[in-house]
C-alpha cells in the first residue's frame, strides 16, 4: 500500500477538495480510500499542490503531432485547412512515428490516462496497442461528393478491420458538416453509433456557420474554388444541420455517447435541440486550439447554465503549441474565472471518462484505478497559475 497526501485532494465525486487530504492505493494503483490527514506534518509524503484522478484528453489528433510548429496562427478555419492540405504529407513515416510516440509519452507523463483520438489512417495503431494510455480511436471520414459515399465507407470499414487486428477500440466517425456530403454524414454517424460513440467537429468557427446559414464566406469560396460540392444552405446553424442528418440514420433520441467538439458558436436553440435529440451529449472544449486558429472561445457560461457535460481536449500540435491539459484548464480559468478548480477537474477527468465509458477512471473512489496526477504551483487560494504543471504519480 502507498499513501500520498497533499494540500488539496480532489476525489471528483463532487467538486470540493479534501483540504490536507490523502489517497491510499495498493501496489496495482487501485484506490483503497481517501480522507483528511489528522496531522499533515506527520505525513511521509505531503505535497504542496493538488491531487486528482488521471486526466482524460477528450479530443486529440495524435497523427498530426509531426506538424508541431509548422502552422501560422490566426488564419481562421479556411486558412488553417489550407495549411493542413499543404503540410499533411511533408515528413517521412519515421518522422511521423517518432512524433507520435513522443506525444503519447508526454500525455502519459503529464497524467493523461485515456484519450479520444482522431485518426485518418493506421499510423498510430501499433503504438496504441503497446502503450499504457488507453485510446478510443475515432476513424474520421471525409468526402464532399455524394457519389463517393459508399466507396468512402468501404475504405473506413477496412481501416476498422485493421484496428481490430491490433486489438484497439475504433469505429468510424464523421468529421464536420463542411467536409462531407449529406449522405456521408448520415452514413458515418450511423456506423459510428452502432459501436456506441461519436466524436464530431461542430460549430468550430463563424466561417462554418456562414457556410450553412448563408452560403458565403471564405470556407464556402475555398470549397467552390477547389471544385468540391458544398453543404446545403439551410439558413440555420451547422449543429441543427448535423442533428437533421443524424435523424436520417438513427432513431431519436440517440442512445449512444455523442461528443460535440469545439462548439464555439453554440446558442440556446442548439442546446435545446441537442437535449431533445441526444440522451448522452458531451461537449469537448479545446480553448488553446480555438485561440490559435481564430482567436475565439466557446460560450462556457451558457453551457454551464444548461448543465452540459463538458470535457477538455488538447486538439493537435498543428493547432496548439503543446499537449497540456493543465494549460487548457488555466486558459479556461483565466477567461472564465467563475469556474472553480474542482469543476475544471471534473471536466478534465470524470466527464471524459464517462464519455468513453471508462468506469475505472475519473474519480478517486474505492476499487477504481483512475491513475493519480499531481498539479503544482497553485496560488494562495488554491487556483491554477501560469506556472502550474502536472505529473503522473
Amino acid at each position: 500500500m502507498n499513501r500520498i497526501a497533499a494540500k488539496y485532494v480532489y476525489p471528483l465525486t463532487g467538486t470540493e477538495p479534501l483540504v490536507n487530504g490523502f489517497v491510499e492505493r495498493d501496489d496495482e494503483g487501485t484506490v483503497i480510500r481517501t480522507g483528511v490527514c489528522t496531522d499533515p506534518s506527520a505525513e511521509p509524503f505531503f505535497l504542496d499542490g493538488a491531487l486528482a484522478p488521471g486526466f482524460v484528453n477528450a479530443h486529440c489528433h495524435l497523427e498530426l503531432s509531426y506538424m508541431k510548429g509548422l502552422f501560422r496562427k490566426g488564419t481562421g478555419m479556411a486558412g488553417f485547412i489550407d495549411q493542413i492540405n499543404a503540410l499533411r504529407d511533408t515528413q517521412t513515416m519515421e518522422q511521423k512515428t517518432r512524433a507520435l510516440e513522443e506525444a503519447m509519452d508526454i500525455l502519459w507523463n503529464r497524467g493523461v490516462v485515456a484519450t479520444a483520438d482522431i485518426s485518418n489512417g493506421s499510423d498510430s495503431f501499433a503504438l496504441k496497442k503497446g502503450h499504457p494510455m488507453y485510446t478510443r480511436t475515432f476513424l474520421e471520414v471525409f468526402g464532399t461528393e455524394p457519389e463517393d459515399c459508399e466507396g468512402v465507407m468501404e475504405g473506413v470499414r477496412r481501416l476498422k478491420e485493421e484496428a481490430d487486428r491490433f486489438g484497439i477500440d475504433a469505429a468510424p466517425t464523421p468529421h464536420a458538416c463542411y467536409t462531407m456530403s449529406p449522405q456521408l454524414l448520415t452514413a458515418a454517424s450511423r456506423e459510428g453509433l452502432a459501436c456506441g460513440f461519436l466524436s464530431y467537429h461542430s460549430e468550430e468557427s463563424e466561417e462554418e456557420e456562414e457556410m450553412l446559414r448563408h452560403g458565403s464566406g471564405r470556407m464556402w469560396e475555398n470549397r467552390k474554388a477547389a471544385g468540391m460540392s458544398v453543404p446545403p444552405v439551410t439558413g440555420t446553424s451547422s449543429l441543427l444541420y448535423f442533428l437533421d442528418r443524424l435523424r436520417e440514420g438513427v432513431p431519436f433520441p440517440v442512445e449512444g455517447h455523442v461528443l460535440l467538439v469545439h462548439e464555439c458558436c453554440m446558442d440556446q436553440e442548439g442546446i435545446d435541440a441537442v437535449k431533445a435529440a441526444l440522451l448522452h451529449p458531451f461537449v469537448a472544449l479545446c480553448p488553446l486550439s480555438n485561440l490559435f486558429i481564430h482567436n475565439t472561445l466557446p460560450p462556457v457560461p451558457l453551457m454551464r447554465r444548461n448543465g452540459l457535460k463538458i470535457c477538455v481536449g488538447t486538439d493537435s500540435l498543428s493547432s496548439n503549441d503543446d499537449l497540456d491539459i493543465v494549460a487548457e484548464l488555466y486558459c479556461l480559468q483565466r477567461n472564465f474565472p467563475e469556474v472553480p478548480l474542482g469543476e475544471l477537474l471534473v471536466w478534465a477527468s470524470r466527464n471524459g471518462a464517462e464519455f468513453l465509458s471508462c468506469t475505472e477512471l475519473g474519480t478517486l473512489e474505492e476499487g477504481k484505478r483512475p491513475g493519480l496526477v499531481f498539479i503544482d504551483n497553485l496560488d494562495a487560494a488554491g487556483r491554477l497559475t501560469a506556472s502550474s504543471q502536472s505529473r503522473r504519480l
